[in-house]
């Protein structure tokens, strides 16, 4: 017994000294290569530090020390060095400038962005609640309103598009992508598949659309596209559960790392819903919990901090709380939300409304510009944005200039905001009317 252990033991040292060789003589080559290049591309986060994931070049071996995951120091062993394909970094890295510049583009002083990515049903909510009925032709001459307000890109940066309207034309026949352009207005697309109730939860739900999603962004950028938006959603009155939490953030990372590879800019979105009696504080934790969460995944997936977008929730109470909170407090949770969870390498964070008035989401932003970030922090609305314009259209072709001009409105009041100059005077009492939705569905 005793020999036939001996044995077993001198094979396990065998195994781990060939192991260690391997590993040594891979780092050896690699080394020898870098030389021969006459460039360094090995990368390594720093011990102790909340690296970015960034690809300085595209190196095969990443290094990661130590990551913070909810509030606890996790410590990864050096050796487990090895953990990406060198054909995915490539990809990736190919697109890194551009990455880059897409991002710092959308998140340009005093722009937002215009989220019109609404579904094909949801868009005909909207023409239904002014009377009209949910056809590609009424769809169109909406949208066509919307893109071609005369210096839209004065105030707007990028526009979210559904796939319908990425591939579709105006009614003058010229393709929505072009007439962005010509504006200065970055496209971008709607990637994910929608939310379905997530097993084992607590009647949670999970975002679906990552099968086929690279061979799509391959066709979306060639269509035009340069930018991307995945949108899940974390309920506070569900729990939220640990592993809702954890489904929204892996979703997020992998649909990140798919996009850039791709030459899409993600724009990540874990959207913490409004509804419930909760208050600010408890938002407030839970939005914690989340972004700790989303980077700790979106760095295992080497996403590209430099090359993304965010699209968070600002720190509110529930819709249904009866303490109110003021801009001031608004901004002073989420700021503090963002410096204690974002890194400072993220160009852009372009806040969603989630059913706050028009009015609302417009001051709770200029709140948060009325000192300096290391962030573009900025907007990405679209119910913000158009609610007052889709109902003075009413789907009239002589409502059009005004409905513009409503959009124009809102639009330039954001951009005031981002630059914390907005003031809030001259405001009607339809932009100030509130419009959250127990249990919405984008």
């Amino acid at each position: 017994m005793w020999l036939e252990r001996a044995l077993q033991c001198g094979e396990e040292i065998r195994d781990i000294i060939i192991g260690n060789s391997f590993i040594y003589l891979w780092h050896l080559l690699f080394w020898s290569f870098e030389r021969q290049a006459g460039e360094s591309q090995y990368w390594e986060a720093e011990r102790g530090e909340m690296a970015s994931a960034s690809l300085v070049s595209s190196s095969p071996v990443l290094g990661k020390s130590e990551w913070v995951k909810g509030g606890q120091s996790i410590r990864l062993s050096s050796t487990a060095a090895i953990r990406c394909l060198p054909a995915t970094i490539t990809i990736r890295a190919s697109y890194a400038d551009e990455l880059v510049k897409t991002a710092k583009t959308i998140a340009s002083p005093g722009r937002g962005i215009l989220a019109m990515d609404e579904s094909n049903a949801t868009c005909g909510k909207r023409l239904a609640s002014i009377g009209l009925e949910n056809t590609e032709a009424n769809r169109q001459a909406y949208r066509t309103l919307l893109v071609s307000a005369p210096s839209l890109g004065q105030y707007i940066s990028g526009a979210i598009l559904f796939e319908e309207t990425l591939y579709q034309s105006t009614v003058d026949g010229k393709k929505i992508v072009d007439i962005l352009v010509e504006q200065g207005i970055v496209p971008g697309i709607k990637v994910d598949k929608g939310l379905v109730p997530l097993a084992g939860s607590n009647n949670e739900s999970w975002c679906q659309g990552l099968d086929g999603l690279a061979s799509r962004s391959a066709a979306y950028y060639q269509q035009g596209a340069r930018f991307a938006k995945w949108r899940t959603v974390v309920s506070i009155p569900n729990g939220p559960s640990a592993l809702a939490v954890k489904e929204a953030a892996w979703g997020l990372a992998r649909y990140a790392a798919i996009s850039q590879d791709n030459g899409l800019v993600p724009i990540v979105e874990p959207e913490i819903l409004l509804d419930g009696e909760h208050g600010i504080d408890r938002t407030f934790e839970v939005a914690q919990k989340v972004w700790a969460e989303v980077f700790f995944y979106l760095a295992e997936n080497n996403v590209l901090f430099e090359g993304i977008l965010l699209k968070p929730s600002m720190v509110t109470p529930g819709a249904e709380c009866s303490d109110r909170a003021t801009p001031e407090q608004v901004a002073s949770y989420t700021l503090k939300l963002l410096k204690t969870r974002i890194p400072p390498a993220v160009p852009g964070i372009m806040f969603l409304s989630g059913g706050q008035s028009e009015v609302e989401a417009t001051l709770n932003l200029n709140a948060m510009n009325q000192a300096p970030n290391p962030w573009h922090v900025s907007f990405s609305y679209a119910r913000a944005l158009q609610n007052t314009c889709l109902k003075t259209w009413g789907g009239r072709p002589e409502n059009v200039k005004a409905a513009q001009d409503a959009l124009l409105l809102r639009a330039k009041a954001n951009s005031l905001a981002q630059l914390g100059k907005y003031t809030g005077e001259g405001e009607s009492e339809e932009a100030k009317k509130g419009m959250f939705v127990k249990g919405y569905v984008y």
